[in-house]
Parts: structure tokens; sequence; C-alpha cells
């Protein structure tokens, strides 16, 4: 008889969240028993809180490591998005421009059969989850968001890569109607479209994943609507926003920071606290809304989940 150990974050289809239903941490605390709360009183709960309606149905995160949640404006307001600007606070007041409909995302390279989908068909092949991650910047800022999405693992089995297929590569859409920064061509703040890629063991470990929403509702357009990659063991440039393709292939693609400056950037990314910043310190971090700043996690905390990718490997050579 096999014995199928699931992971921490498994949860069961009767844990699925409906529509009408929202678990944030926070506003569940507030509240009490949600079963006791009225969908008016939830609803006022929510707006107090400047957070959405959910709109999305999804498998709960038990939430196990009780990590602290960041609200939903601190998430929503302080964003890297460098095809808007290189301002933090700016990137919502400019992402209107951003326009999600008739979305596509383009699966080629060493794949059985490439293809083109409309993203909302996209979606509609998975089951959502939901995935409290601890997520670092470069810069020494972190959070703790709830995004919803499925596995990046799922999305490989769909687009059935060729065995040769070492790597898969991410590319944010490039239209610099939408994208102010992207008109400027090489006056911009990086070489456009944005590019970043993962080795293909770490695209298939199961923290790795694709989000289309957060605190159940869609993902808004400042932090990468409507598909983003978020890989928490990785510092935050990793997890490219707004992609328009995602492609296979045999050699390590170069991503947009490693380009833009190889030593202080590599292809790897890993949130790694022994390795400073050429220019700063990565031993601590400042969590938005906390005035000290805490030890900084070796992988931000996930090494029990994905230490072992890198056994035999130089993590101070290989950044």
């Amino acid at each position: 008889m096999n014995i199928i150990k699931k992971p921490s974050w498994n949860i069961s289809e009767n844990e699925v969240t409906p529509e009408a239903l929202f678990n944030s941490r926070r506003t569940f605390l507030k509240l009490g028993a949600a079963a006791l709360v009225t969908s008016g009183a939830l609803i006022e709960a929510l707006a107090k809180d400047n957070i959405p309606v959910p709109n999305l149905k999804y498998l709960k995160d038990k939430n196990i490591n009780n990590l602290d949640l960041n609200t939903y404006e601190q998430i929503t307001t302080y964003n890297n998005f460098y095809e808007f600007t290189t301002s933090k606070g700016g990137v919502k007041d400019l992402a209107h421009t951003l326009d999600t409909n008739n979305w596509e995302v383009e699966i080629s390279g060493l794949v059985e059969k490439p293809f083109t989908i409309d993203v909302n068909d996209l979606i509609k092949k998975f089951t959502l989850e939901e995935r409290i991650y601890r997520f670092r910047c470069v810069e020494g800022w972190s959070m703790v968001v709830p995004w919803n999405g499925f596995t990046v693992a799922d999305l490989i089995k769909l687009a059935k890569p060729l065995s040769k297929a070492k790597y898969i590569r991410f590319e944010t859409k490039y239209d610099d109607d939408m994208f102010p920064d992207q008109r400027r061509g090489v006056f911009g703040a990086v070489d456009y479209p944005y590019v970043e890629g993962l080795r293909m063991d770490e695209a298939m470990n199961d923290l790795s994943f694709l989000a289309v929403g957060l605190y159940g509702s869609i993902l808004p357009k400042q932090n990468g609507a409507p598909l983003r990659l978020v890989v928490p063991w990785k510092y935050g440039f990793k997890s490219i926003k707004s992609i328009s393709k995602i492609s296979f292939h045999e050699e390590e693609p170069l991503n947009t920071w490693q380009k833009s400056n190889s030593r202080e950037y590599g292809f790897y990314a890993n949130v790694n606290p022994n390795v400073d910043h050429p220019r700063w310190s990565q031993k601590r971090e400042r969590v938005l809304g906390k005035f000290l700043k805490q030890r900084t996690l070796m992988f931000n905390g996930y090494e029990k989940e994905v230490g072992h990718l890198y056994n035999g490997m130089d993590l101070r050579k290989y950044i």
C-alpha cells in the first residue's frame, strides 16, 4: 500500500472558499466566526479595510506558519513595476493604462505543440488556490501576501515541454501604449520587454506559483495583472508581472536584471542573507508596516522546501 504524504499547504476540496466569503486573517478575527456574520456586515468590514469584495473561488491556505499578512492597502500601494515608474508609490496611479481585456498568453519553444490562449480560458483550466507567502525584495523590504492562482507545475503539464527543455522563460507584455516607460526606448529604466526565467526543477517545485489574484479578488493592475509569477524563495524582481509569453528552452535565458548588471544580479536571485548586495547588507529586512527590522531567513524561510535544489552549488558564485 502506497502512503502519499501531502505537503503542508495541501487542502481538501471541502475547504473551497465561495465567492462571497473573504478569508483575510485580520478581518476574520475582527468579525469573529464567519458563519455568524451577515453578508452586509462582511462587505462593510471589507470596505473599512479598503479590500474589494472577493470574486474568485479558491482553496484556502491554512497558514500553518501563522504568518501575519500585510494589509491589502500596503500590498497594492507599494510596488516595483518599472514599466510604469521607478516610484513605488506612483505605480498605482499610473497603472490604469494597463488593459487586460483580450489578453493572450503565448506558449512556445520546446513544447509538443505551441499555442496561444486567452488568459481567462487559461485560468479556467486550473483549480485556484490561495498561497500565503513571504515576499522579500532585493532592496531590503518585505511583506506577506495571500496570493490566488495555480502552480507553475500545472502550467508546465498543460504545455507539454520536450525532454530537451531545461529552462522556462517568462516575458512581460510589450505595449508602449500601456506601459509609459517602454515608450522611452533606450532611455527606459531597463531594457524591455522584461524577461525572467527558472530552471525546470525550480519551476516544477510546488512553491512556484502563477498568481491571478490576491486577497480573494482578481489581481490589481499595479501588482501584475492579469498573470504574474511568484517564487517566494527568490528576491522579488524574479516574480515577473503581466506575463504574455512563456517559452521553454535548452539554454539558460538571460534575465533583464542579469543583462542590466550581472555583477549585482544573477540568474538565480535566491534570498541569501550571507551574500550582501554590493551596495547594502542582506542580513536584515524591513517588513512593511513595522518599525524594527527583522533577520532575513535563508531562502526567505523556505529552505526545507527548496534547499535540495542547490546541493553542491556555490551560492556565493551563483547569485
